[in-house]
């Protein structure tokens, strides 16, 4: 069991490190809200993760092959994107560095639930989970249902240690930006997030018209 609970550890710790929209909201978040308005995106973050491979290991990727659903729910999840990226860039247009309206200030409870809403936005990471977990199957990592329980175990605890990790560098750092830079963060993040929300709707567009 220790084997796999290293193995889900490093797979959830890699898979947190990737650049992608929630990598940004962690790191923009971080600089205007602090350490734990962070911590809340990593933790939402790493429970969507570990349903995810859980429910890869479960079968339900084959779901996905329906192409109705998969246009579906890549649909929503680009707009999900969209829509906080947009918020995001409302804000470094609109707002100063202390001027934020009341709503505006996060909490860790609303970065935790937006964190969810965001991670969640791509189901189709199920089927990459449901590859990994058949992988590791191969491997005699995860061939028992303890064994199973562990690596999904690590993925959550590897994916909140790596999002533990960038929003306490950040929250060092954070004391030595500015307004302007701080402006700039809010820009390149919520540009950075409608990027993604754009791919996302490409890819699941792409794969349909193919299909």
């Amino acid at each position: 069991m220790g084997t796999a609970f290293a193995a889900g550890f490093g797979l959830g710790f890699l898979v947190g490190a990737q650049v992608g929209p929630i990598w940004l909201l962690c790191l923009r978040s971080t600089l205007r809200d602090g350490w734990r308005v962070g911590v809340a995106i990593g933790t939402g973050a790493a429970v969507v993760d570990t349903l995810y491979a859980a429910l890869g290991t479960a079968g339900a990727s084959a779901l996905l092959e329906i192409t109705a659903l998969r246009l579906a729910l890549g649909l929503i999840g680009a707009g999900v994107l969209a829509a906080i990226g947009l918020k995001t860039l409302w804000v470094a247009f609109r707002v100063r560095l202390g001027a934020e309206l009341p709503e505006e200030l996060a909490s860790a409870r609303r970065a935790f639930a937006t964190s969810l809403g965001a991670t969640a936005s791509n189901p189709l990471t199920i089927v990459s989970w449901a590859a990994i977990f058949s992988a590791a199957s191969a491997a005699s990592v995860a061939r028992s249902a303890s064994t199973t329980v562990a690596l999904l175990a690590g993925v959550g605890v590897g994916s909140l240690a790596w999002f533990v990790v960038l929003a306490s560098g950040v929250a060092l750092a954070r004391r030595r930006v500015g307004p302007r830079l701080l402006r700039a963060v809010d820009a390149g993040a919520g540009a950075g997030i409608l990027a993604f929300a754009g791919l996302l709707g490409y890819r699941v567009a792409a794969a349909n018209m193919s299909s």
